[in-house]
């Protein structure tokens, strides 16, 4: 494609590193042409056990650290007329019973795509994506990923690399796409 890319290390609960990221992103180049806004924490707990510390740490990670990159490099994605990917999840808005602060984070994560696709438009676009099975986490066994396959229409989990197309797809061919979260979970939020 004529591009170049870097991929950078960093924790984004820390306000340290991120902004480590972002300094180091800017010294690379002043014309950004896309921010994927990926990482995320997916942790486990009851509600009812839900420390303060487990809800902020979350919400830091998948919701404040996607906000402060996005405007820490607007300037940049501005000099390119680029685009925002937000990684949402499809439990935003259908919720898991143990992950009320994953939903919560995710759910203000499409909150925040969609008001940064109306306040940074025309310029920048801004799109959220929300997978469903496309990476197991490692603690899972194989009957457990066999039995959630099963509840998935294509019957199947999907793959990063369908993200990744996905995300290359809408960054060339999808000038027109703005605010859309589009799931890619082959059908599963239809089941629910």
């Amino acid at each position: 494609m004529g591009r170049q890319a870097i991929t950078l290390k960093a924790d984004l609960g820390d306000s340290l590193s991120r902004q480590s990221m972002i300094d180091q992103t800017l010294l690379w180049s002043n014309h950004l042409d896309i921010l994927v806004n990926n990482a995320s924490l997916f942790e486990a707990r009851p509600f009812e056990a839900l420390h303060e510390e487990e809800w902020r740490r979350m919400l830091e990670v998948n919701l404040t650290a996607p906000f402060l990159l996005s405007q820490g490099l607007l300037k940049s994605l501005k000099a390119t007329q680029g685009v925002i990917f937000n990684l949402c999840d499809i439990g935003a808005e259908r919720p898991l019973r143990g992950y009320s602060h994953y939903s919560t984070s995710k759910s203000a994560l499409i909150g925040l795509t969609r008001a940064l696709a109306i306040e940074l438009a025309p310029t920048v676009r801004c799109v959220g994506i929300s997978p469903g099975q496309v990476a197991w986490p490692p603690s899972y066994t194989a009957e457990q990923r066999e039995r959630l396959s099963a509840r998935i229409p294509m019957e199947e989990s999907g793959t990063p690399e369908d993200i990744a197309r996905l995300i290359r797809f809408l960054a060339l061919e999808g000038r027109y796409i703005n605010g859309a979260i589009i799931p890619v979970d082959g059908g599963l939020s239809c089941r629910y």
